[in-house]
Formats: structure tokens, C-alpha cells, sequence
């Protein structure tokens, strides 16, 4: 995630045809397109959250991979979101969007599918690991991309903080509810059978996407360029991106924020399994708490930036959220279950805030044609730093342990937020 900015810097755009409310008060929980992103929203957390504990559990319990395998397993899930999201970006401006989410998250039940499959006829290895968390990892970036171009497309311009609100209240549903079915179902059926679960959520997901309104078919981009030209629809995408001070700034802060989070996040199962010895129903309570947080992260974004100004809440937000940080190597000194639990509370309250500003704002400054490229491109650029921490943090945890390494990728990120403050 990346720091949200100061605020919006031109003026909010007219809701398009596509959907969108005809009032700014108009109720969105009465607005049926957005009531399905929201059902969308849940199960595909319940999804992702339910298929990241099982394939991390799956590496490290069942094929022994050591502090570099677990790293280099989150790595992957990340780096085809850096390395594809700018060309997704594009993609989506010119596709029929509805249809695009669908077969992406149909795509999303089979690549999971596959690993029960291959435990049952006893071919699971550790390299399937990898490329299924690669596909998955793609198909999800991109699935981002396509959601956060249409939203605008759904609900009017002055909605759009109310309604990244509510889609993160209803992610973050998904979130508390994944986690700890995920560690019940491990525990009960093993790890590899809770990936049904998760390609049930899959289904869930496609369901309700396929029922949001075909107006969502129509391109975007209304003029369909030569493929020759998707370099220059590209860098249409990064103009956006350099013109605006506040995207800028964005992308620089999260970017070493998320550098030094992904070296932590890496190393978290194996470091809670192997070192804290917490099982399996503890580690997705640990999960929870971080969506449990979220929720009072959705309900305070908007008082916060009321009360005290959006410049000044993120600040203190993005130090608080690098202070949590520290928790996860202090829980080794003692009582790990309730360290862990604070770290993901108070990472999980203050980390909301600031992705909700940040998204809203993004939104409001992207003219409509170009949600998709500039989301692309924010979404490359903030988490590309992502898998360099992982395999970086992997690495050296192989050499230094576990401790140093996560103390280390916490100083990281305070210094990164810490950057938000300087003049």
C-alpha cells in the first residue's frame, strides 16, 4: 500500500453514463451496482486471504521451504503485478470490463484448483507453488486494475470516498472471516483441502460480477488505436503520473514503505511457525485482528481527515503504521500472540486511512479514459518494491536469522514515512 496525499489537486468529473448515481446523495447501499462490488469485494477476500495462509503453510509445513523458498513464494505473488500492471492499465481502458473480470476470476478457480488437484494424485511440489502463486498473482493484479477503473463509472465523482470506504469495510469483511477459516480448515481437513474453500469464493466472485450492468462493456477509450500505439497509450498513463505532484509523492513514499514491509511480510508464517511455534487457529486470529482494524480504519478515515486535515492524518498514520512494524521482531522477547495481535491492529487501523485517501484521490485527478493506465501504473510502482524486499529479506534471514532482518525492513519503512514529513 502507498501513502495517501494532501489532496485532490482539479476539480471532480461528472459521473459518466455508465452507472453512476444521478445525485451525490444518492444512497449507495440502494445502488445495485455497487452492492454487488461490495458482495464481489467479500468474496474475493475470503478467497485470497484463505489461499495466501494455505499455500504459505502448504511451503513451509508440508515441502520444507526454508527462509528464502517461504520469501521467494510472496515474491512471486507480487512481481507479475509489478512488471504487468502498467499493461493491464491499458488493457482495461479498451476492454469490455465486465466481461474482462469475469474471465480473470473464472482463470483465478482453476489456477487455485490445481494444487488439491495435485495433492491428490500426490504430484504437489513446491515448484507448482511458485507458478501457481505467479498466476495468481497476475490474475489479481490485473482483476485491481479493471475494479478500480470501474468504480468511477458506478457511483458519482463525490461518492467516490464514501464508496472506497465501503468497498474496504466490505474487503475487510472478507479478511476477518478468511484468515480464520482458513487456519480451522487447515487444521481440520489440512492445507491443501482449504483451497477448495477459496475456489468456492472464486465462483462467488464471478457470479456477482457477471450480474453487474453491460454498460460496463463499453471500452472506456471509445476510439480503438493501432496496436502500434499501446506505447503511447502507455506513457499517456505515466504524463498523468509525473504531472501530479501528490501521485508523485505517493509512489515515492510507498514505494520504500512497502520495501521494507515486504521483507517483514515475507518472513511472517515461517517466523510465527517456526520461531513463535504459534498453530495454526492462532496465526489466522493474528490475520483477523488486521481486518478487524480495517474495519475502525474505514469508519475514522473520513472524521480523521475532518478533524485534524488529510495532510496531517496521513502523516501520523503512515509513522504509526511503520511503529507497528517493530512488534513482529519484539514478539520473539515474550508473549509473540499478543505482540503479533497489536502489530496487526494497530498496522491494520492506521494502514486504511491511508490507502482510502490515496485511491479517492487518484480517482478524482484521473480523467476517464485513463483510470485504467494510471492505476496500473500506481500499482507497479508501489508494489515493485515489494518483491525486492521479500527475496532481499529471504536472503539474508538465511544469513543473518530472522530478528535482524526483521528489525531491519521495519527501520526501512519508518524512514520511508518518515520522508512525508520533511518539508
Amino acid at each position: 500500500m502507498g501513502p495517501p496525499p494532501d489532496h485532490p489537486s482539479s476539480p471532480p468529473r461528472t459521473a459518466s453514463a455508465g452507472g453512476g448515481s444521478d445525485h451525490p446523495a444518492h444512497s449507495l447501499l440502494r445502488h445495485r451496482p455497487f452492492a454487488l462490488l461490495c458482495g464481489e469485494q467479500i468474496a474475493s477476500s475470503v478467497g485470497r486471504q484463505v489461499t495466501t495462509l494455505a499455500l504459505a503453510l502448504l511451503a513451509v509445513t508440508r515441502l520444507d521451504a526454508g527462509p528464502f523458498g517461504a520469501s521467494a513464494l510472496m515474491a512471486l505473488s507480487y512481481l507479475p503485478g509489478a512488471l504487468l500492471s502498467p499493461f493491464a492499465g491499458v488493457l482495461v481502458d479498451r476492454a469490455r470490463l465486465r466481461g474482462l473480470t469475469v474471465r480473470l476470476t473464472v482463470l483465478q478457480v482453476l489456477v487455485v484448483g490445481s494444487v488439491p488437484l495435485a495433492d491428490f494424485f500426490g504430484r504437489l511440489s513446491l515448484l507448482q507453488l511458485y507458478a501457481v502463486a505467479t498466476a495468481s498473482g497476475a490474475l489479481t493484479s490485473m482483476l485491481a486494475v479493471a475494479l478500480q477503473a470501474a468504480l468511477p463509472r458506478v457511483v458519482h465523482p463525490e461518492q467516490l470516498l464514501s464508496a472506497n470506504s465501503a468497498l474496504t469495510g466490505a474487503r475487510t469483511t472478507g479478511q476477518i472471516g478468511g484468515p480464520a477459516l482458513g487456519g480451522v480448515l487447515v487444521g481440520l481437513a489440512g492445507a491443501s483441502t482449504a483451497l477448495l474453500a477459496g475456489c468456492v469464493a472464486y465462483g462467488v466472485e464471478a457470479l456477482l460480477l457477471l450480474a453487474l450492468p453491460a454498460t460496463l462493456n463499453t471500452p472506456a477509450e471509445r476510439s480503438r488505436p493501432e496496436a502500434g500505439s499501446r506505447t503511447a497509450a502507455l506513457r499517456a498513463g505515466l504524463a498523468v503520473v509525473r504531472g501530479e505532484r501528490l501521485l508523485r509523492r505517493q509512489v515515492l513514499a510507498g514505494a520504500g514503505f512497502n520495501l521494507g514491509s515486504g521483507a517483514v511480510d515475507a518472513l511472517f508464517v515461517l517466523y510465527a511457525t517456526r520461531d513463535l511455534a504459534l498453530p495454526a487457529w492462532q496465526l489466522g486470529t493474528v490475520y483477523a485482528a488486521f481486518s478487524v482494524a480495517t474495519v475502525l480504519g474505514v469508519l475514522l478515515a473520513g472524521r480523521c481527515a475532518a478533524t485534524i486535515g488529510l495532510a496531517l492524518a496521513t502523516r501520523i498514520c503512515a509513522v504509526v503504521a511503520a511503529l507497528a512494524i517493530f512488534l513482529v521482531p519484539a514478539a520473539s522477547l515474550g508473549s509473540g500472540f499478543p505482540a503479533l495481535l497489536s502489530y496487526q491492529f494497530l498496522f491494520g487501523l492506521s494502514a486504511t486511512v491511508w490507502a482510502i485517501s490515496m485511491t479517492t484521490t487518484q480517482q478524482l485527478i484521473t480523467p476517464p479514459e485513463l483510470q485504467g493506465r494510471v492505476a496500473g501504473v500506481l500499482q507497479a510502482a508501489l508494489i515493485g518494491t515489494v518483491p525486492i524486499g521479500a527475496l532481499g529479506g529471504g536472503a539474508l534471514a538465511g544469513w543473518l536469522g530472522s530478528i535482524p532482518v526483521l528489525t531491519g525492513g521495519a527501520t526501512v519503512a519508518l524512514l520511508a514515512a518518515a520522508c512525508l514529513w520533511l518539508p
